[in-house]
């Protein structure tokens, strides 16, 4: 029976051998196969809880973001109160001065300064924190990164010190080169108008748009000139001194003037200067309501010329706005420039630029 199955085996020996050589293979093959399934889920786990973590630390960027904005505005509202003093014209003008009617002028002129300048300043401070503390974040995700290759940090806490308090830039020099700006387009605008003059709402939009032409594109430099001080400059002067911090800050400097100078952050930045002066015409819309039991068709409440009012009553108005442009807690106007959507796009793409590892950009 022995030689039987032996004679079997010899005279199919070949068919043996590739039955085996194909079961070993199958099996082999399907060792290898669950490897690289295993391979590849870890691999997805790893970059799917990478890119979860990116996403944590982003929105938790945002967040900082947001109340960062909140506590800067109380300064720039100072500055831009010490520099365009109202108040003291207006305590004047109680006195009954002989000179009243060129006070009045003189507040005419300031009222409409310092609101205008305010609605410039807080958008410019909005887009500037967003970039700044996007390229800040997108660093920092990096130097905290698990396979980083290099111990050398992107952006140390005395490189993120010296950066960051460019933004003073904004609430000294720049705010004062851009009060001259504005103060000029409003004389040009407003200066030869009475104080008796009616003015509907639509009829004070239209001088804010003329205002806005004349800053916007009858200025020969860009609005991000006001944003940031050539810091860079002061820095290099010191040639052969410049510390290997300084040279990290420059860097972040230049990077930031690029993001300043793209046409995306143009856009944002005229997107949220067009919402922050919509919603300027809202909080005034609030005074130009008809008496009420006035059933005219031209008194329709939402009518822009519906109701006028002397210039002299739209001075008060106007200069009070400050307070809710510039306000600490979260009016309509901040929270407008805040939850802007292209804001929040741009400020995604600022943080997946600076938060890619350089190899992968490649």
């Amino acid at each position: 029976m022995f030689s039987s199955v032996w004679n079997f085996i010899k005279r199919h020996k070949r068919k043996f051998i590739f039955t085996g050589a194909v079961v070993g293979g199958v099996y082999f093959l399907g060792k290898y196969a669950q490897k690289k399934i295993r391979d590849i889920q870890e691999k997805e786990a790893t970059e799917y809880i990478a890119q979860a973590r990116r996403q944590f630390h982003f929105e938790s960027n945002q967040r900082t973001c947001n109340m960062t904005v909140l506590s800067m505005l109380p300064p720039l509202k100072e500055a831009i109160i010490n520099q365009l003093d109202s108040e003291s014209l207006t305590a004047l003008l109680k006195t009954k001065p002989a000179n009243k009617l060129e006070i009045w002028e003189d507040l005419k002129i300031i009222s409409f300064t310092r609101t205008i300048v305010g609605v410039y300043s807080t958008c410019m401070l909005v887009v500037l924190l967003r970039v700044q503390l996007n390229i800040i974040g997108g660093y920092l995700y990096l130097d905290n990164s698990v396979g980083k290759n290099t111990m050398t940090p992107l952006a140390p806490p005395d490189v993120q010190q010296q950066y960051l308090s460019s933004i003073q830039h904004l609430l000294g020099d720049g705010l004062t080169e851009l009060m001259t700006l504005v103060k000029k387009a409003v004389q040009n605008s407003l200066g030869g108008m009475s104080l008796k003059q009616s003015l509907s709402l639509l009829e004070v939009e239209q001088q804010l748009s003329w205002i806005r032409a004349e800053v916007e594109a009858g200025s020969e430099r860009p609005l991000s000139w006001y944003m940031l001080a050539d810091d860079e400059n002061t820095l290099a002067d010191q040639a052969c001194g410049l510390t290997e911090q300084d040279t990290l800050t420059i860097r972040l400097l230049n990077e930031t003037r690029d993001m300043l100078d793209s046409p995306d952050f143009t856009t944002v930045l005229n997107a949220c200067l067009n919402r922050g002066f919509s919603r300027l015409l809202d909080n005034l819309a609030e005074f130009f309501r008809p008496p009420p039991g006035d059933a005219s068709p031209s008194s329709a409440p939402d009518s822009l010329s519906a109701v006028s009012l002397p210039l002299a009553k739209i001075i008060p108005i106007v200069n009070g706005q400050i307070n809710t442009i510039c306000s600490e807690t979260p009016s309509h106007f901040v929270q407008d420039l805040l939850m802007n959507d292209q804001v929040k796009e741009f400020a995604a793409n600022v943080y997946e630029t600076f938060s890619t590892p350089q190899e992968l950009q490649k």
